[in-house]
């Protein structure tokens, strides 16, 4: 099974682990038969949850009965020890084990633990967390999400780098246009950092993705764009804008066809169309945010999404090693 991807699994992190992890697990093994699975948490539980639900081949459970608990403050989380669930997950990268690491666990203690256990690529300052949006046409790459707060013109252009090397990863036959997140799309407009980056993506040359200028918090989801760059206390406000906005849209729109009988009526003439727009506003098809910067790949799976949203994650995680980004970003760089 030497061919097949490996992807460390932390089986404790999250709401509803570890059975919400190995139900992901079976589902993705479903669909994929490329990917063997080192899972590393409780043997007595997970053994329980997956035997006869995939074959043996696919997987192997590393037993270990410490954990990240998600009330733990990142610099708590790292003191737990190197016994932890999500400790030798990030170990088993280190030691090429496997090829990538997903957690659905605490989110501060998985950036510490991975910055302690893994280095930094050659020439980056600073590792960013991205993740995929929806927009008009397809996804975009947004990048920092809230890894670090304050970033300096360097910083920016690193993570325009490394933005279009996950894009290309994902989508190999895209060259992606990239953007710089603003409050106005005109060069006087701006921080001196966002303008000096500016400047300087204006002027370079780049064979791996087109430089677009500004975006607008309106424009994030036009599709004209596929990676969006930011610090990460702008780039967080934004994530944290459109999933409320996107919530918010969904709940509404409930009530009013649920609310009356006329509401019901039109809901059910609309049912294919509803379902449609559902779908596509679904968060667990996003789920997966990518901490790169380090170098092996660490992937984010959102603790409270559900057995489908780790899923998808655990594709997420197939595709970036299939599609080399590790590679990529170091050539790019």
């Amino acid at each position: 099974m030497s061919d097949l991807i490996k992807i460390a699994v932390d089986a404790m992190g999250g709401d509803g682990s570890p059975k919400k992890i190995i139900d992901g697990i079976v589902l993705n093994n479903k669909s994929n038969k490329n990917i063997f699975y080192k899972i590393f948490g409780d043997e007595n539980q997970i053994s329980k949850l997956i035997k006869n639900k995939i074959d043996n081949k696919f997987y192997e459970i590393i037993h270990t009965n410490k954990v990240i608990k998600s009330t733990d403050s990142p610099l708590e989380g790292a003191k737990r020890g190197k016994e932890t669930s999500m400790w030798l997950a990030i170990q088993s990268v280190k030691e090429k084990k496997a090829d990538i690491v997903i957690s659905a666990g605490n989110t501060g203690a998985l950036l510490v633990v991975a910055k302690l256990n893994l280095k930094m690529i050659e020439n980056i300052d600073k590792p960013a967390l991205s993740a995929l949006w929806p927009n008009k046409i397809g996804m975009s790459v947004v990048l920092d999400l809230g890894a670090n707060i304050e970033c300096s013109s360097k910083n920016l252009i690193d993570f325009s780098i490394m933005g279009a090397s996950l894009y290309t990863s994902l989508y190999p036959d895209e060259k992606p246009n990239v953007a710089l997140l603003n409050i106005g799309s005109e060069e006087l407009k701006g921080n001196e950092t966002i303008k000096e980056t500016f400047q300087i993506l204006n002027e370079r040359n780049s064979n791996n993705y087109n430089f677009a200028g500004y975006i607008e918090g309106n424009h994030l989801m036009d599709g004209d764009v596929n990676v969006i760059v930011s610090d990460g206390f702008t780039g967080n406000v934004a994530l944290k804008t459109a999933e409320g906005t996107a919530n918010f849209i969904t709940s509404e729109l409930k009530k009013t066809m649920t609310g009356n009988i006329m509401g019901k009526i039109s809901s059910l003439l609309n049912i294919s169309n509803l379902k449609k727009f559902k779908k596509r506003l679904d968060p667990r098809l996003y789920n997966g945010a990518i901490f790169i910067g380090l170098d092996s790949p660490v992937v984010k799976s959102h603790g409270g999404t559900d057995y489908v949203g780790f899923s998808n994650s655990l594709d997420v995680c197939h595709r970036i090693v299939k599609g080399n980004l590790i590679e990529k970003i170091k050539h790019n760089i």
